[in-house]
């Protein structure tokens, strides 16, 4: 999933992109509700992990903006209040989930994870096509009942050509949702990781090439 974190403590902020990464998120972070509302227009998150109190312009209206676009993106927002009165204006602005500080990090990550899923169709719990069976929540892969251990962007690469469902994905939409804003558009580094995943998952080749359009698995 690709993820916006918007936190004004940088360590805090830092420490929630590791989390999320460690989960083969694509993360992408902003530090002030202005530089947030930027990013918003330039690319197309699943989850957004916002701060309820920012800088330049507050969550709130982030959230208010945000959901007056008409954008598919879900909200988790977090804040340090935690009486009901505020839980309950910050859902009233259009947040789909709601999280007070201090908090566990497996908490939010599963709550992310909840989040994307409803960002998009449902998923079945695993991904199966081709003899290969992926397992989101436990991030484990078979290929005919053989463990893969993949990287973090291994996996997620795969899990977006299983979700297509034998249509073809381009180079662009696995960027889109496996790296985050970071990543030059022009590298081949989908290629690379196309051609790593080939390797291990081995023989016969299940991830096509589809010239001057993308990869499939059929």
């Amino acid at each position: 999933m690709r993820v916006l974190v918007v936190e004004d403590e940088p360590l805090l902020a830092a420490a929630i992109v590791e989390w999320l990464r460690d989960e083969a998120h694509a993360v992408d972070v902003a530090y002030d509700g202005a530089a947030a509302l930027m990013r918003l227009e330039l690319n197309e998150y699943d989850v957004l992990v916002l701060d309820r109190d920012l800088p330049v312009v507050h969550g709130d209206d982030v959230c208010r903006k945000l959901v007056e676009s008409g954008s598919p993106t879900r909200v988790l927002m977090l804040t340090a209040a935690a009486a009901v009165t505020d839980r309950v204006d910050g859902l009233g602005l259009g947040a789909d989930d709601y999280l007070t500080k201090p908090f566990a990090f497996p908490e939010l990550a599963a709550r992310v994870h909840a989040l994307g899923r409803r960002s998009r169709p449902a998923d079945p719990p695993v991904l199966r096509r081709a003899g290969l069976a992926l397992d989101p929540a436990r991030h484990e892969v078979f290929r005919e009942g053989r463990y893969v251990l993949l990287s973090k962007k291994e996996f997620a690469v795969l899990a977006e050509l299983l979700r297509a469902d034998g249509a073809t994905v381009s180079a662009e939409q696995l960027l889109e949702k496996a790296w985050d804003e970071h990543v030059d558009p022009f590298t081949g580094v989908v290629r690379l990781t196309i051609l790593k995943l080939r390797r291990k998952l081995g023989e016969p080749a299940v991830v096509e090439t589809v010239t001057g359009v993308g990869y499939r698995i059929p």
